[in-house]
């Protein structure tokens, strides 16, 4: 871990992904995160068969550590507040309304530190006529005019991951690190507020573009048409993605690697236009020329001719790769109690030095008595 950040000590009462998400970005690069979980359950993200270490909850809590409190008990609240007083910033992922009755609300807390920036993330906002509707990752896709551009129509089914979710935790350790800069110059704390609408609106801007600039409202296949984007499926049953985009020397070298170096002479391929326009054609021609090779030969001839190509891997895939295991994307750590823990890294290196150290995502209360320890050693009313 690169530790630009250390010395800012963030406390995270977030659940699921958005609150969580936050907080693992701001630790990745070295402030310390104290998660603040209910007894006995904590994160319900962590609930998985019986346990309280889910998958789910492995991704988005990694270099953090947890104190379980319940706010509602005045000695748990005493705690919680000590924590505040030497907190540089707050995150919660509540309903609007939901951190004030838990004693977390704005107005109380900047009481108990000035200097606190103070981060709340919702689905819709915390006001308006949706502000308290139940927002989740597919409905803020929605709701943002995402989702349709995901949706095959032919086949209309939900894919992929939880977009929404995930983005909004980063615009807002986006935020969260904007107002911390600010601070160093003014020494006033902001309250840094995203939604998920607003959140997957922003991350929608191309489609919004187009449709504010040219009135065209995009669909799942307006990008990859325009693009030129691809992919086929190999002999050996594994597949290969294309990204063509415009340059005809890229389109010169899938025609000489599969075959065809006259390609281009075909007028529905010959000019970018056409090639847009005959895309389905495109399509069924690569189908057919990619049935006779498995995918390492494919990526053999394609990478000869500097063809923009890669496989599409699969997770047990992707990180064997000699690129990403060059760039050691995969990266392990070790916990005290459940042993080796492997994960992806953080993608910024900085002064070429990769961040290769991982902290396991805490045990519910596992660092319980460390915090009181270190509250009790700063002077703080801990019982």
């Amino acid at each position: 871990m690169i530790e630009v950040l250390k010395g800012v000590t963030v406390i995270e009462q977030g659940t699921f992904i958005t609150g969580p998400a936050a907080g693992m970005m701001l630790a990745d690069l070295g402030a310390d995160v104290i998660k603040v979980e209910q007894p006995e359950t904590g994160d319900p993200f962590r609930a998985f068969r019986g346990g309280l270490y889910s998958p789910h909850f492995q991704t988005y809590n990694r270099n953090k550590r947890s104190v379980t409190l319940n706010p509602k008990q005045p000695d748990d609240l005493e705690l919680f507040d000590d924590l505040i007083r030497g907190a540089d910033v707050y995150i919660q992922n509540f309903r609007p309304g939901a951190a004030e009755r838990l004693g977390a609300g704005e107005a109380r807390l900047r009481e108990i530190n000035p200097r606190l920036i103070y981060c709340a993330i919702s689905g819709f906002g915390a006001t308006g006529p949706a502000a308290r509707r139940p927002a989740y990752d597919t409905v803020a896709q929605a709701a943002s005019g995402f989702l349709g551009l995901l949706i095959n129509p032919g086949n209309p089914r939900v894919v992929g991951p939880a977009i929404a979710d995930a983005l909004t935790g980063y615009y807002a350790a986006y935020g969260i690190l904007g107002a911390l800069y600010e601070r160093e110059r003014t020494g006033i704390g902001r309250k840094v507020e995203v939604s998920m609408l607003e959140a997957m609106s922003h991350f929608n801007l191309d489609a919004f573009t187009h449709y504010f600039a040219e009135g065209e409202v995009m669909g799942p296949y307006s990008r990859p048409s325009v693009s030129q984007s691809y992919v086929v499926a190999c002999a050996d049953g594994k597949w290969i993605a294309l990204h063509m985009s415009s340059p005809e020397k890229f389109w010169q070298g899938l025609a000489d690697a599969i075959g065809l170096p006259d390609m281009l002479r075909d007028a529905r391929y010959a000019t970018r236009e056409a090639r847009i326009q005959n895309q389905e054609n495109i399509m069924t021609l690569l189908a057919e020329r990619f049935k006779a090779y498995p995918r390492d030969e494919w990526c053999r001839r394609l990478e000869a001719e500097d063809v923009p190509h890669a496989p599409m891997y699969d997770p047990s895939e992707a990180l064997e790769d000699p690129q990403a295991r060059h760039l050691q994307i995969a990266v392990k750590g070790s916990h005290p109690v459940l042993g080796e823990f492997t994960t992806v890294r953080n993608p910024v290196s900085f002064d070429g030095q990769r961040p290769l150290n991982v902290s396991a995502p805490p045990l519910l209360g596992e660092h319980n008595e460390v915090i009181r320890q270190e509250l009790a050693a700063r002077g703080s009313h801990v019982r």
